[in-house]
């Protein structure tokens, strides 16, 4: 009969300690982003540590609205005199922020470093302005 793997008591810390390290984003569905103007541009920055932006980022605009998607997998295992232990954590992102007025798909532009994202879309220096348009009062 095989000896049951024996755990350390540091084994049932190791989740509190992932939890206070910001190490367990896989519990959320929503990516941790910063956004600011730099003078006519929105800059976005998100925070998605650990992934290839070439496989597991999508980067995309529709009706107004730019998406952001991300997926991310990760695996440990630790050997030790006592036993084995593996683990692998998984999931799938989401934000979408709205766009100023006017901006243009093919002026914004994305750079990964160093675990963030940077998407930056420039709004026209002069936003394509709405006609007012007057509104009649009927009498009762």
């Amino acid at each position: 009969m095989a000896e049951p793997s024996k755990w350390a008591p540091s084994d049932m810390l190791e989740p509190i300690r992932r939890f206070l390290d910001g190490d367990l984003p896989m519990m959320t569905s929503t990516i941790k982003v910063e956004q600011f103007q730099d003078g006519n541009t929105l800059v976005v920055r998100a925070e998605v540590p650990g992934i290839d932006p070439e496989t597991d980022v999508d980067v995309s605009v529709s009706e107004g609205m730019l998406h952001i998607k991300a997926q991310r997998e990760e695996k440990s295992e630790h050997t030790s005199k006592t036993g084995y232990r593996s683990e692998f954590h998984y999931g799938s992102f989401t934000r979408s922020i709205a766009l100023p007025p006017g901006n243009r798909e093919e002026d914004i532009t994305a750079t990964y470093k160093d675990g963030v994202l940077e998407v930056r879309s420039p709004a026209p220096a002069t936003p394509a302005e709405e006609s007012a348009k007057k509104i009649r009062i009927d009498r009762g």
